[in-house]
């Protein structure tokens, strides 16, 4: 018994030793200092930094997706490093050399971070415009890879690129789930989703940590800012806010931009009255053409009406767009004139990084005195 009860201090003893050495041992770990993310604008990613690794959350690769979360770290640190498993939904040794991208808005901020020539495939190449892309296209270094939803799975194989860049309306998508099975990183990019013209910009964001190029992406969004708020300031002084009218005809249903939409915004801050301004829709508002023409017949502006791109063709496509006064005063504009060298949409591709040029466009076409020397170069009148 006395045995026993001597046994229970030294025990204690020990014990306490140990979790001392412990708690010595935890101090010493190094501290992995969390730097929050700068994204101001963009509702649909975040970026922060733990330590050596870059976490890229995407919280709307689509309307009503859940988050994926990438980690991206240095190659030369990635071998010596481990993680919990299924913590990430892909991890990225940085920077990547040779990527997949899969929507034509992905091209420009690659453009624009410098790195080109690290594009290696693409789904259906003939909607690229970048006549510096079509070079890369036309000698082969960029892969034409069949269709979004359908990927030639075996060119894709073929390449190994170290990261696909992709894009979905939704989860469903075969060709993914192969090349992450066969352990190619697939990153989600939800750019499209995002409805306020600096939240579409500020994506470059999201490209410039696979390059290592943080404060690369940080300069070239600060310039846009910039640009865009001078100009939003400069179309407060108009003296007048012209009316206007948007969208067109698509097998008998207009489809206008919602109040909350990418264009309304842009049509907000050019100081525009538009006609559609109060209603919640983020996307289009399908409507007849009896409806649009009794509320916007009288519209001093009319942009981007459908595919049509002159006066010839809109008369053609509805005898009905004759009786608008904005036809009537050649006051119709189109963000759909200029194309590619196979046909794709320039302003597609190229505008959601450049909103400060769109903006200019639209002050320059509604309030022509503000903005004397401006060339227009996304919107144009119809021919």
């Amino acid at each position: 018994m006395a045995k026993k009860q001597w046994s229970i201090p030294i025990l204690g003893f020990v014990l306490f030793v140990l979790m001392g050495c412990k708690q010595e041992k935890k101090a010493e770990l190094p501290h992995n200092e969390t730097v929050p993310s700068s994204i101001s604008y963009a509702k649909g990613f975040t970026v922060t930094k733990e330590g050596d690794i870059t976490l890229i959350e995407v919280t709307a690769a689509w309307p009503g997706a859940k988050s994926f979360t990438y980690a991206l770290v240095p190659k030369q640190k990635l071998a010596s490093m481990t993680f919990p498993r299924d913590a990430y939904d892909a991890i990225i040794g940085t920077p990547v050399e040779n990527i997949v991208l899969t929507s034509t808005t992905h091209m420009e901020p690659i453009i624009q971070l410098g790195e080109l020539n690290a594009v290696v495939g693409f789904p259906n190449t003939d909607y690229i415009s970048s006549p510096a892309a079509r070079e890369r296209v036309a000698r082969g270094a960029i892969k034409d890879l069949g269709m979004n939803d359908r990927l030639n799975t075996e060119m894709v194989l073929e390449l190994n690129p170290e990261l696909i860049v992709g894009f979905s309306i939704n989860e469903d998508n075969n060709a993914y789930d192969i090349m992450r099975r066969a352990g190619i990183p697939v990153v989600y990019n939800g750019d499209w989703v995002e409805q306020s013209p600096l939240g579409k910009a500020e994506w470059v964001k999201f490209f410039a940590p696979f390059f290592q190029k943080e404060t690369l992406g940080d300069s070239i969004f600060t310039e846009i800012e910039a640009s865009y708020r001078n100009a939003k300031e400069l179309a407060q002084k108009a003296t007048s806010k012209p009316t206007v009218l948007t969208g067109g005809l698509y097998k008998d249903v207009w489809y206008v931009a919602g109040g909350k939409s990418w264009m309304a915004q842009f049509l907000e801050d050019a100081n525009a009255d538009y006609l559609w301004a109060n209603t919640a829709e983020t996307g289009s508002i399908g409507l007849s053409l009896e409806t649009v023409l009794a509320k916007a017949q009288n519209a001093e502006f009319w942009f981007n009406p459908s595919a049509q791109i002159s006066y010839n063709e809109l008369a053609q496509a509805n005898t009905h767009h004759m009786e608008f006064d904005a036809f009537k005063n050649k006051k119709v504009y189109s963000n759909a004139i200029d194309k590619g060298e196979k046909g794709g949409l320039i302003f597609y591709e190229t505008a959601p990084q450049h909103p400060d040029i769109v903006l200019k466009d639209l002050i320059k076409i509604l309030h022509p005195a503000l903005l004397p020397e401006h060339q227009l170069q996304f919107i144009k009148p119809l021919p």
